[in-house]
Parts: C-alpha cells; sequence; structure tokens
C-alpha cells in the first residue's frame, strides 16, 4: 500500500522549514504546502468524494498547482490534470470522458478566463457534482477553514492516482491511467539519473505542472528530495534568466524552444558565469535539439544537455542520455533503469539490425494501466506488457535510440502536442466550411505551426482572418491554425483519404 503523496509528506516531515515552492515574493516551505493539501483533502471527503473518484484540476504554475494535486491524492482520489488553454467545450469533454465528480479551477486572468471558460465546461457536465473556484485572495478559497490535519488513504500500488489526457493522430482524446507505482517509479528514476540529491536542488519550473514531463521531471521527482521548484506561470525567456541568477538555480527542464530563448536572453548585463556555477543539471524533451543549442549551451554555461524521450502514456520518462556521456545529437539515448525498448514491425515482430527503422516500443515499471475506459484503444498498443508508440526510430550498435519520425500526422507546436484530425472536426462545424485539412509548418521559434487548407461550403464568404478568429474562440491557444489557404480541392489517395504529404 502506498501513495504518491509520499513525496511531499516525507519531506514535510524532514525538511519542514526547507522552501518547496517561490513564486515571486511568496515562498511557501513543505510544511505549509503539506498542510494545505490535508486542507484539501479534508474538504473532498466532506464533500463526498471517495478514494477512486476522479478530480480534475486546471491551474497554472503557481503554489495552488502541487497543493491541490497532492490534496487530492491523499484523499485517495485520482487526479486529472486539464490543459490551462482549453476552452469550455473541450473542458466539458474532459470533465465527462473521466467521469470526474469534482473540479478544482483557477479564476485566470483577464487575458486568460481560465475560470469563465471552466464553469462553463462544468455547466455542460451534469455528472460533475462540484466546482471549486481557484482564486488568488487564499482567504477566499474553498479549503480555507478546514482541518490541516489529515490521514492519507493509502491505495494499491497498481490502483489509478493520475489520468493524463493524450490524443492519437485519429479520433478524440484519451486519458491514459498512470498507477501510483508508475509515477513513484518514475520520479524515483529521473532522481537515480540526475544524481539528484536530498535538499540540494532547486529547480526553476517553466514546464506546465498539468503535462507529465513537468509533473514527474520536475514536481514529483524534486518532491521527493525536498527541492525547491521557482514557478513561472508562463515562459519568458529574459524573465526566466532573472531567476536563473536570483535563485541558484541547480536544475532547468525545457523543450528546445525554451532553450532557444534562454540563450538569446544571455545578454549584456547577465551573470552568465554566475549562473553557470549553480546550474548542474540541463535536460531537453519534446523534440530534437538542434545540434546547435547543444553546442551553445556547452561553449556559454559549460553545461551538456541530457536529451530525453517519452509519453504520457509512460509516465513519462522511457530513455536518457546518460550523465557523464558524450551526447549523441539526434540520439534520444538508453533506456533508462527498469525499462525496455525495442523496435517492432506493424504485426509486432522484431527488428533487431543496427540502423534499422522500427516502431518503438517500451516495457517497464512505467508503463500506462491503459487508456481509461477504453479496452479497445488500450488493445491496439499494448501486449504482453509492451506498449507501442507509434514513434519511427532506429538504434545505432551502442544500443542508443533516434527518432526517425513522429506519429503519423502529429504537429508540436512549441512543445504541445497538437493533433491534426481534433482540429479538422472543429473546423468543420463552421457553417462556411466543407472540408479542412490540417497540417504542421515549420516556424522558426514554435518549431511547427499550425495550418488549414479549407474548401469553402457553395456560397460561403468566411475569410481568412474570420476563420483564424472563429478558431481562437474554438479551440486551445496552442491548437488554433494561424494560417488558412482557401482551396478548391484537396489532393487524395485512391482510396479517397487525404494525401497530406501532397500538401506544403
Amino acid at each position: 500500500m502506498l501513495n504518491l503523496s509520499v513525496f511531499l509528506e516525507d519531506s514535510a516531515r524532514h525538511h519542514p522549514d526547507r522552501a518547496a515552492v517561490v513564486l515571486g515574493s511568496q515562498r511557501l516551505t513543505y510544511a505549509q504546502v503539506d498542510a494545505a493539501a490535508n486542507q484539501v483533502a479534508n474538504l473532498l471527503v466532506e464533500r463526498g468524494v471517495r478514494p477512486g473518484d476522479k478530480v480534475a484540476l486546471s491551474c497554472p504554475n503557481l503554489p495552488y498547482f502541487p497543493v491541490v494535486y497532492y490534496g487530492i491524492l491523499k484523499a485517495g482520489a485520482v487526479v486529472v490534470p486539464l490543459n490551462v488553454l482549453l476552452k469550455g467545450r473541450e473542458i466539458a469533454y474532459h470533465l465527462a470522458d473521466s467521469e470526474a465528480k469534482a473540479y478544482f479551477c483557477f479564476e485566470g486572468t483577464p487575458e486568460l478566463p481560465m475560470g469563465a471558460e471552466g464553469e462553463k465546461g462544468f455547466e455542460a457536465t451534469p455528472g460533475c457534482e462540484h466546482f471549486f473556484l481557484i482564486t488568488a485572495d487564499p482567504a477566499t478559497n474553498s479549503m480555507v477553514g478546514q482541518s490541516p490535519v489529515f490521514e492519507t488513504v493509502l491505495a494499491g500500488e497498481g490502483d489509478p492516482a493520475v489520468i493524463l489526457y493524450t490524443s492519437g493522430t485519429t479520433g478524440q482524446a484519451k486519458g491514459a491511467e498512470l498507477s501510483h507505482s508508475n509515477l513513484i517509479l518514475n520520479a524515483l528514476t529521473c532522481n537515480r539519473l540526475f544524481g539528484a540529491k536530498e535538499a540540494d536542488e532547486t529547480h526553476l519550473l517553466v514546464l506546465p505542472l498539468f503535462h507529465s514531463f513537468g509533473s514527474t521531471v520536475n514536481m514529483n521527482a524534486g518532491f521527493s528530495t525536498a527541492a525547491t521548484l521557482v514557478l513561472m506561470p508562463r515562459f519568458e525567456a529574459a524573465g526566466a534568466v532573472k531567476l536563473l541568477e536570483s535563485e541558484n538555480v541547480t536544475f532547468f527542464a525545457g523543450v528546445p524552444t525554451m532553450w532557444w530563448g534562454l540563450l538569446n536572453a544571455l545578454t549584456a548585463g547577465v551573470d552568465v558565469e554566475r549562473i553557470a556555477r549553480t546550474m548542474r543539471t540541463a535536460v531537453s524533451g519534446g523534440s530534437a535539439l538542434p545540434v546547435e543549442i547543444i553546442k551553445e549551451v556547452k561553449e556559454r554555461l559549460g553545461l551538456t544537455i541530457l536529451e530525453g524521450y517519452g509519453l504520457s502514456e509512460t509516465s513519462p520518462v522511457a530513455t536518457f542520455s546518460p550523465v557523464g556521456a558524450e551526447p549523441r545529437p539526434g540520439s534520444i539515448g538508453l533506456p533508462v533503469w527498469g525499462v525496455e525498448v525495442k523496435l517492432i514491425d506493424p504485426e509486432w515482430g522484431p527488428i533487431e539490425g543496427p540502423d534499422e527503422i522500427g516502431e518503438i516500443a517500451i516495457r517497464g515499471h512505467n508503463i500506462m494501466r491503459g487508456y481509461y475506459n477504453r479496452p479497445d484503444a488500450t488493445a491496439e498498443v499494448m501486449r504482453d506488457g509492451w506498449f507501442r508508440s507509434g514513434d519511427l526510430g532506429r538504434r545505432d550498435k551502442d544500443g542508443w535510440y533516434y527518432i526517425v519520425d513522429r506519429a503519423k500526422d502529429m504537429i508540436i507546436r512549441g512543445g504541445f502536442n497538437v493533433y491534426p484530425r481534433e482540429i479538422e472536426e472543429v473546423l468543420l462545424t463552421h457553417p462556411g466550411v466543407s472540408l479542412a485539412a490540417v497540417i504542421g509548418v515549420p516556424h522558426p521559434s514554435h518549431g511547427e505551426e499550425v495550418k488549414a487548407y479549407v474548401i469553402r461550403k457553395e456560397g460561403a464568404t468566411v475569410t481568412e482572418e474570420e476563420l483564424v478568429a472563429w478558431g481562437k474562440e474554438q479551440m486551445a491557444t496552442y491548437k488554433y491554425p494561424r494560417l488558412v489557404t482557401f482551396v478548391d480541392s484537396l489532393p487524395m489517395t485512391a482510396t479517397g483519404k487525404l494525401l497530406k504529404r501532397a500538401l506544403d
């Protein structure tokens, strides 16, 4: 019996006065975060939430995120983190699909009215019984007045702890069920990999905590060693550099666009030597890191960036560049402790020769329980403990892996996965759209931009600007197409499928 919240509780017991989270002038100790999480757990139990119930959470990188996340876990419930950019329609889908009984949502800002969108989604979901608005004023939050003491509900090691939503290249988003042991072992594996020591790390946390990369590599792994997490609600390169200087950051993890931004922000007046003295660990994931960035980080900061690979379904870490080894540009490294990787053909047959291309399959303590309430979708990707990733890769003669191609059609915009099928289906709900095909096109800072090729309905007069503005209202900020091209026809295969590779 165990619970993922042990990371917070154990650090609060041994290092109660150490800063757990920092946001501007606000600094909360481990004892304070643990007490606040206990208040969340007491609130949920009072409202009738029982072990195994699902509780959704929409919150940017604020101290409230770990407080509510671990509070949900303490109550024995399952956390369903939601992307903070989702709109009401999308939130309603996730609440209904996960069968969430309660929903915590940060109020947001005028620029990002999360609370208003969250309330829309909640009101459209009859099965979700409780809506808790998280406000910037601690005195007005629902957990105020609850006891700061709570006896954590223990779970079986294979019981679900978190449901992370992901999508394939077809169909609606699916919830990957991750167990307490999945997430505990993956976090401890990160610390084993990076050589983290107890109460000796300060993370600059710029990756969104609702995503598996940030929640495992920064929050869960960091809390397990009583690290201090310096939070950035939204990544901004110049602000991040200032925090690297002022907070003596030892650990930075980001996607390639963040590393690109940091390097560009190391301008005159920045104490680069100070940053280089304190930083010990540099991590990148999400997409391949350009060789030029690897070289420049080494030259300017004296750091070797460790690149890794994983998916929501793998908790997420599956492979990583070993510490101390010379980086191999383009490589995602070797399987991490307790995890196996192999290449397979479409029929699950092995591909064993060096530099032969196959689909990456993964087995180990990190593999999800399955997709929530989707046995058929689970069966498509899992067999005998192995999970097939949908990504094509190769393996060199030394066993290092390289990604050759991503899962078919998927777009990565600024580190976020965008699935064309979902965007196309939303575009088709516009009264002026007859057919749409969505692809990714190169972008200098985001990696890829979302572009839609659209056939108008007969007589429709919708313009590019109007369709972009409409999409912005219907979809999360990272999803909607910024580029729209109207066409009279779209290329098709002989079987009538869209031939996207003919689009540019």
